[in-house]
């Protein structure tokens, strides 16, 4: 592909991810230098996060540390890669799920660490709660399948067999290693990975304070009303950002 756009091209998506990757951070899901976030740009092209020479972590992404590369990693325009700037090992995780899954235009990849105990500990992500949390509620109550290998998903063989356990459903946990939730967009994919952690994490406090894990009745399901996207959201990415902006 020919490099003819700008790097500074795009600069509302590049600062809507970098302020995505500071609310994954901010929540736990990102706590140190390990995870990305990405965006469909064009039928070959993608916005993520990448490393700098002064890499400091996500909880300090700046919009200058989101590049504009091609499906197999490639500079998508003049002077995206450099300064020191390279794309994540595990670009096909991202590409892959670009590649098979047209529904989807926003891929994030976290650590957890709570996910990661709640699976190690053999408790699934499940619809334990209602109207605490409506779309997790849904989500969960959908599936949330596990990639079972603890590896880096580093080329498209991996990326392939992690996309194969994840089906067509939105989140998929792996194994000994986080998550990777897919959307529409940024904001979608960040909000359903809240949900999937504050489904763990309250997993993991029911089981060790003695309970039993139980899913939410039919009858109970449905009767949960579907609040909207607006609500759903936008408004709940609102306070994502309030929450960063609190907190200094």
């Amino acid at each position: 592909m020919g490099q003819t756009q700008s790097p500074l091209t795009h600069a509302g998506e590049r600062e809507s991810i970098a302020l995505a990757c500071r609310v994954l951070a901010h929540r736990g899901l990102a706590d140190g230098i390990l995870g990305h976030i990405s965006l469909r740009m064009g039928e070959n092209t993608l916005l993520v996060r990448c490393r700098g020479p002064l890499e400091r972590g996500l909880a300090f992404t700046e919009a200058a540390d989101i590049r504009l590369v091609d499906l197999d990693g490639n500079p998508a325009a003049e002077g995206e890669l450099e300064g020191g700037y390279s794309v994540p090992n595990e670009l096909p995780l991202h590409t892959e799920l670009l590649r098979q899954r047209a529904d989807i235009n926003a891929v994030v990849h976290a650590h957890p660490p709570r996910v990661v105990a709640a699976d190690l500990a053999g408790l699934s992500i499940r619809p334990i709660v209602g109207a605490f949390d409506i779309p997790g509620t849904r989500l969960a109550a959908g599936g949330v399948p596990v990639y079972p290998r603890g590896v880096l998903v580093r080329n498209r063989q991996l990326a392939a067999e992690m996309l194969h356990a994840m089906g067509n459903h939105p989140v998929v946990l792996l194994r000994g290693h986080g998550l990777t939730s897919a959307a529409e967009t940024v904001e979608q994919a960040i909000l359903q990975a809240i949900s999937v952690d504050t489904l763990a994490g309250l997993s993991l406090q029911v089981t060790a304070a003695g309970g039993v894990l139980t899913d939410l009745p039919d009858t109970d399901m449905a009767e949960l009303p579907d609040l909207g996207g607006s609500f759903n959201t936008q408004t709940a990415w609102r306070h994502e950002l309030a929450r960063i902006k609190a907190a200094g």
